[in-house]
């Protein structure tokens, strides 16, 4: 098995799912102080956006966030090995080539589900992007869409990728039903089919693969692991990021980077004084904490205060601290009851 498959498998028994709107450079800082192992995804960025636009705005990352991915939307083999090019010199860790979203806007592009329509295609672009690139390539798909017959639809687009030199493959384990179904309904409503993924990994052995849709906990991601090499969360890490605490211990035997949400938020502080700096709004960085202290008293609160206090233009690391004071508060006044 070629060496970078080895890389490749060790690197990604878990990883947060890339998610639009969601995975952002601040998120995936923030993500890292609650897990070192996890491998964390870009939002799918397009190809055209990378080579014609704001590059640094677009791919600029903190070295923090290593070990991360570079998610590419596109269908062009050309466009895509020149993206990856460029991915690969800003420092990025893999390109992962997005064969799974079902928006409106990426079926129109031609790019994400619908192209499981073309396993040739994907099969050229991935060549194309192996060619260009050092780093390992891999791609996250759906079962199939649509009418297809999942059995044969998803084993070709695998065998025809690993065959192009991918070097692994993320499953998510539904259909995408890109005819009737919103993007928001196609992450709920096509039933889920694990053992489709889990027959997938039994034909090839030899192929790192991941699963991801509806994984709700980390226990949930461990049992996962006794059938395919990684496990994806998504929401739920995004939503309920607490439980990201758990990473590495359960799942890599070590100890967690920060023994509380409280401490984590204190290490992000300097990362958000740096950005405020720079012009970066509060909110642009708590946007992402609403769900930090899902669960425990005083989380409504804190929702509450980062939503009025912390979205102010002039708010600060200050204003943040006053939202984690009342957690702190709340948690206390809780015990003593």
């Amino acid at each position: 098995m070629d060496p970078g498959v080895n890389q490749v498998s060790s690197d990604w028994r878990f990883s947060v799912a890339p998610m639009m709107d969601w995975t952002d450079r601040h998120c995936r800082v923030f993500h890292r102080l609650l897990s070192r192992r996890a491998r964390l995804y870009t939002e799918m960025l397009t190809t055209p956006a990378i080579i014609h636009g704001d590059r640094q705005r677009l791919l600029g990352f903190d070295a923090s966030e290593h070990p991360v991915a570079l998610q590419l939307g596109g269908s062009n083999p050309v466009d895509l090995a020149e993206a990856a090019r460029i991915g690969e010199g800003y420092g990025y860790d893999e390109i992962n080539l997005n064969v799974g979203c079902p928006s409106d806007r990426v079926k129109g592009g031609h790019f994400g589900a619908c192209l499981m329509a073309e396993p040739k295609l994907v099969a050229s672009c991935v060549a194309a992007m192996k060619a260009a690139v050092k780093i390992p390539v891999t791609v996250k798909c759906r079962l199939g869409i649509d009418d297809q017959d999942i059995e044969v639809a998803l084993d070709t687009l695998a065998q025809g990728v690993i065959d192009a030199g991918a070097d692994a493959l993320a499953v998510h384990a539904r259909k995408a039903w890109l005819n009737g179904l919103s993007p928001k309904e196609n992450r709920d409503i096509p039933p889920l089919d694990y053992d489709r993924v889990y027959r997938l990994k039994a034909a090839m052995p030899n192929v790192p693969i991941a699963i991801n849709g509806g994984i709700a906990t980390i226990a949930d991601a461990k049992l996962h692991l006794d059938h395919v090499d990684g496990a994806m969360l998504g929401r739920a890490a995004y939503q309920e990021p607490w439980r990201l605490l758990s990473v590495d211990p359960e799942l890599f035997g070590e100890r967690a980077p920060y023994a509380s949400m409280h401490d984590a938020i204190e290490a992000l502080l300097p990362y958000i004084e740096r950005e405020l700096s720079r012009g970066t709004r509060l909110h642009s960085i708590t946007r992402h904490l609403v769900g930090a202290f899902h669960g425990v008293a005083g989380a409504r609160a804190f929702r509450r205060y980062l939503a009025e206090v912390c979205t102010r233009p002039d708010a600060g690391t200050e204003q943040l601290r006053g939202a984690m004071r009342i957690v702190s508060e709340r948690e206390a006044a809780s015990i003593a009851a």
